[in-house]
């Protein structure tokens, strides 16, 4: 290893010593050495490593120069592997070369000395290395007040720095407590301390003295919040680790106290609770086994661990829940069905299939066998229907009438499988789902479990409620539930599931294949008034503070509130409205009026306001070219209006209302079998060439699709062209072909019931929709006619009267292209079964 100093083997070297008086003078033109990541200062000493091939030849002809002296400018991108004159500060500083160390590795170390800031003013050479030509850029220095206080200012935050920063030594505070220099002193300090390279070279660019202190009081500033908060970090990190400690020694000390005592203590006394608990929990083979297993690690842990609490939240669960314990069922057949007729009205069919539930229990345990062995696992059953019907109520009732405790849990926007199977215990905060939450919190294996909205659970990335839920609901697979907290069976098979929906079609096909879907339609007004009277009017009256004298409703009024104030299938509706009538009544009692209050058809437009919803079929049909449909919605049946209008033009069909792409081609095919029959009809066959048709479904802001209005479509292009009115007490719902034929279609016990609420009289159906009638109430089938079509010919027959419009446009006059109005279309064969639906 050889070491260049510039003197002769036999002469001593003296170190450099910065703060002489004496400096050398700077020449014009200079080697130019660029440093990546450094800035060297004025006035300073700092080893530097060169690993260039091109640098090392710059150093080495440097070293040999009389001067011994360089450029030294900083890199201003770090990633730039050989910087050129654009690629380097235009500030730097002259140094001069003090010793030349050549390492093993092929580098060559230095140990320079800064003299003045220079500024490059040129670069006149790039090969072999920089070369530029510098001038000297002097810092004011001024002797001010301001300086004397910034530098003692910057002495103190510095002797603050060394106290916390390991790696500046004492001697470099002694070293500044001694410098008068306030640009020394700057130089000296910024050496020592962290930077970024920007803020290391802006302080070298400051040209007043006054301005460097401030810069490097902020930098000092800066470094001491870091380091103060790096103590007190580990400050806080030590005291936590010492009051462990101390806690450990004083439990093991508190241990031996309690033994040499003859106590024991509070870790043993609760294993020894959990191990009674176990016993007395009765669970299965395999849960007794888990349990006990993670009961042995707590006893190995001290309470302080964190798995310590994990283990015992997870023992308590085990413990807590009803492995054994279970409600006796109320297998009294007749008290239980007067117990469903107190609750609800009507509902036949919900309520002999539960019958059937408890016969069938009540037979198994009566021929043979314990309640245990010979339990009996019936279908899951799913209510669906329009709200408002009772659904959820129903379930209680069930629960009421078994003698069985009761949970609903709720379903409506649930995207979490865990919310069903529990989180795993690997997790933060871990819990078991919702079905095993249930069970623990009523406190037996066997409840009635309502889940309700099954329709609105959703899916995401979180996994799917649905799918885990087809476990639950599957009886030959329910008895062996595991949750993944637990991870232990649980048995399920004893708790009835009932679920409710709105409508079906949401539901997973294989969650529905597992569930007895039994369908809640809407209520007719006979059975709404029924309703009212059993069971709204007494609830809202004890609810709202009266008693039954106080208040009267007559059956007029309840009808009328339910004609004129509510639209709905079910009741929900109706029974708010009956609440707001008995607090108007509450209030007109708390005032010291007169009672009781007499709620009457007088009185219910007092009571209410103005009407809100009106029997419209009739004047809606005052015109040609409009018929009444009916339709199916989630929320039951309903009418709708289809319109048709004509205008000049030339062959357009313009078809609105936000409909989908079932309807439009259902409303194509209308218009197309129409033209067919132009000539039965008694039109123009070339009637659609001079014009355009426009045919619209109100309610535009409601989505619809579906084919049922197939016959209502050309029902009404029918009468808007023949200038016939369609009958105003008539409705119709039908899928209709290019050759006339009418096809059958869904919903028509809920399509029906709206027709009766609507207050219409005849309603034509597909002939092979008759077989739906059966499910119809008696008072709807003995109270409305029904017609069944096979063609659309039948349709028109029943539906077109005889009565003529004085003119279709309105204007009073016949639209160009349609004969004579006393034209009489060709006769129809009767449809059949033209006549009232009997029993």
């Amino acid at each position: 290893m050889h070491i260049f100093t510039g003197k002769k083997d036999n002469e001593a070297v003296e170190e450099p010593k910065p703060d002489q008086e004496t400096q050398p003078s700077v020449p014009a033109d200079l080697p130019i050495l660029p440093l990546r990541g450094t800035v060297v200062y004025p006035l300073t000493v700092i080893p530097l490593n060169v690993g260039q091939t091109r640098s090392i030849k710059l150093v080495d002809e440097a070293a040999t120069s009389s001067t011994r002296m360089i450029g030294l400018v900083t890199i201003k991108d770090e990633k730039i592997e050989e910087a050129g004159p654009n690629d380097v500060y235009a500030i730097g500083t002259a140094a001069i070369i003090h010793r030349l160390l050549r390492a093993p590795d092929n580098t060559v170390r230095l140990i320079v000395q800064g003299v003045d800031r220079i500024r490059i003013k040129e670069f006149t050479a790039t090969d072999p290395y920089l070369k530029a030509r510098v001038e000297i850029a002097p810092e004011e220095a001024e002797k001010t007040v301001e300086v004397e206080a910034l530098m003692r200012n910057t002495i103190d935050l510095f002797r603050r720095l060394v106290s916390l920063a390991p790696h500046l030594p004492e001697e470099l505070l002694m070293a500044a407590l001694n410098v008068d220099d306030p640009r020394q002193l700057v130089y000296m300090i910024a050496t020592s301390l962290r930077m970024d390279l920007k803020d290391a070279q802006e302080l070298l660019e400051l040209d007043t003295v006054s301005d460097k202190l401030k810069k490097l009081n902020a930098l000092i500033t800066k470094e001491l919040e870091v380091l103060e908060l790096g103590k007190k970090i580990q400050s806080q990190a030590q005291s936590e680790l010492e009051k462990t400690q101390r806690e450990y020694i004083l439990r093991e000390q508190l241990k031996q106290i309690k033994k040499e005592l003859g106590e024991e203590d509070e870790q043993a006394v609760e294993i020894k609770e959990y191990d009674r608990k176990i016993a007395e929990a009765h669970m299965t083979e395999e849960a007794e086994k888990e349990a006990r297993r993670e009961l042995e690690r707590m006893r190995m842990m001290p309470p302080a661990a964190a798995e310590y609490h994990v283990i015992k939240t997870y023992l308590d669960w085990l413990v807590d829940l009803p492995w054994s314990v279970t409600t006796q069922d109320m297998l009294d057949i007749p008290k239980a069905r007067q117990i469903l007729d107190e609750d609800h009205y009507d509902l036949k069919e919900i309520k002999e299939r539960l019958l059937e539930y408890l016969a069938v229990r009540k037979l198994r345990l009566e021929r043979g066998g314990n309640e245990e062995t010979k339990s009996y696992r019936g279908s899951i059953l799913c209510f669906v229907g329009p709200p408002g019907v009772g659904k959820t109520s129903l379930g209680q009732s069930i629960a009421r009438a078994l003698g069985r405790k009761f949970i609903r849990m709720s379903f409506g926007g649930m995207h979490d499988e865990a919310e069903i199977r529990g989180h795993r215990r690997t997790y933060i905060g871990a819990m078991p789902g919702r079905i095993i939450q249930s069970i623990k919190r009523v406190g037996t294996r066997n409840p009635v479990m309502m889940l309700d909205e099954v329709d609105k659970v959703g899916a995401d990335y979180r996994g799917d409620p649905s799918s885990a839920l087809l476990e639950v609901l599957d009886p030959a697979q329910n008895k062996t539930f595991r949750d993944h907290y637990l991870d232990v069976d649980f048995d399920l098979s004893q708790v009835i599931f009932i679920c409710t929906a709105n409508q079906l079609d949401p539901i997973q096909p294989a969650l529905r294949d597992r569930m007895e879907i039994l369908t809640l339609s809407g209520y007719t007004e006979d059975e709404k008034l029924n309703i009212a009277k059993g069971y709204l009017i007494p609830r809202q009256v004890d609810e709202n503070g009266l008693k039954p004298e106080e208040i009267k409703f007559e059956d007029d009024a309840v009808l009328q509130i339910s004609r004129e104030y509510t639209r709905e299938a079910g009741v929900r509706n109706l029974e708010r409205v009956i609440g707001s009538v008995c607090r108007k009544v509450a209030t007109h009692i708390a005032e010291g009026k007169p009672m009781p209050v007499i709620v009457n058809k007088q009185t219910v437009p007092e009571l209410l306001g103005k009407q809100k919803f009106y029997a419209e079929v009739a004047e809606r049909t005052t015109i040609p070219g409009v018929a009444t449909g009916l339709a199916w919605t989630p929320v039951g049946g309903d009418i709708l209006f289809i319109e048709a209008t004509r205008m000049s033009g030339g062959k357009g069909f313009l078809v609105t209302g936000q409909l989908g792409d079932v309807m439009k081609e259902s409303a194509q095919a209308a218009l197309s079998y129409v033209r067919s029959q132009a000539a039965n009809l008694g039109v123009d066959a070339k009637f659609f060439d001079s014009s355009d048709i426009h045919l619209h479904i109100p309610e535009g802001a409601t989505p619809k699709d579906g084919p049922s209005a197939g016959v209502t479509m050309a029902t009404a292009l029918a009468s808007l062209l023949t200038n016939r009115l369609v009958k105003n007490d008539i409705a119709m719902t039908g899928e209709i072909t290019l050759r006339g034929k009418v096809l059958p279609v869904g919903g028509i016990k809920e399509k029906v019931l709206a027709a009766h609420r609507a207050g219409l009289k005849t309603v034509i159906l597909p002939v092979r929709n008759e077989k739906d009638l059966d499910e119809l109430p008696d008072e709807v089938r003995n109270g409305m006619t029904f017609v069944f079509a096979e063609n659309v010919g039948d349709v028109w027959q029943a539906a077109l009267s005889d009565k003529r419009a004085s003119a279709s446009n309105g204007d009073g006059r016949v639209p160009s292209g349609q004969k004579d109005a006393a034209q009489e279309p060709r006769k129809e064969k009767a449809p059949r079964a033209a006549k009232k639906r009997a029993n």
